[in-house]
């Protein structure tokens, strides 16, 4: 079998590769594509049997993707949604048994999905109804409002930081720090708040009191006793990962 994956964040669309590679060797990764057109375009050329497809894409969403697609291109693919949204997804595609994977992709979640995939495969995209497709395109302006600026005290001033620019957040006593590539930063906001606002695409708790944005991470490294630290492309400290939350970067 032959597919193709479709997500706009290049750590997580290697990472993907890399768990199928080694759960999955029958199987032909045939493109990635960095975003809906591209993805679009793939489907259309390479004639995949399974695509692995981010719900948010720029370009076009995986869903706009499927309804982009010629009818007989989507009778003949496969459709796996990639999602981080599921509180608001998840149950559509429950109910309508639609293939989709939670991010970040844990290999036992990953493994369940490839069992399913070779013992009975989601219904080809052609035969998920439009209707479902419009229900689950509704869903993403309600997910769609994450936190994109935090407000940071500096002396007497407070500063407001763009979640984009922020490298990494860590528990400091009764604060959280912010980095970014040129500044430490305190807010008040716990860790466990800002993970529930944070857009989970973006930003990965790889410890207790440590989340990290997967953009800004360039390698990750790995001692001999299992311990990962991840190398910043802005910051030159390395942050520690958890042996909990290792196999996020198992094959960087």
């Amino acid at each position: 079998m032959k597919a193709i994956i479709a997500d706009d964040e290049p750590l997580l669309a290697r990472h993907l590769t890399a768990r199928l590679v080694e759960l999955w060797p029958q199987l032909e990764i045939a493109g990635v594509a960095g975003n809906g057109i591209e993805a679009r375009d793939m489907i259309e050329d390479l004639r995949p049997d399974i695509a692995f497809l981010d719900i948010r894409m720029p370009g076009l969403s995986g869903l706009e993707v499927v309804q982009a697609l010629a009818p007989e291109v989507r009778a003949a693919c496969r459709v796996v949604f990639v999602t981080a949204y599921d509180e608001f997804a998840v149950q559509a595609f429950e109910r309508e048994a639609v293939g989709y994977l939670l991010k970040p992709v844990a290999d036992d979640r990953l493994a369940t999905a490839i069992e399913r995939l070779q013992r009975a495969p989601p219904a080809p995209a052609g035969a998920q109804s439009d209707d479902l497709l419009r229900r689950l395109q509704a869903l993403l302006p309600k997910v769609a409002g994450h936190l994109r600026w935090v407000r940071a005290s500096v002396g007497n001033d407070v500063r407001l930081v763009a979640t984009d620019e922020i490298c990494y957040f860590q528990a400091a006593d009764k604060y959280t720090a912010v980095f970014t590539r040129d500044a430490e930063l305190l807010i008040r906001t716990p860790i466990k708040e800002l993970l529930e606002q944070l857009d989970p695409e973006q930003f990965w708790q790889v410890h207790r009191g440590t989340l990290v944005n997967v953009r800004q991470v360039v390698s990750a490294g790995h001692d001999a006793f299992g311990r990962v630290t991840l190398k910043l492309r802005d910051r030159a400290e390395a942050v520690a990962v958890s042996r909990g939350h290792a196999h996020l970067f198992r094959q960087m």
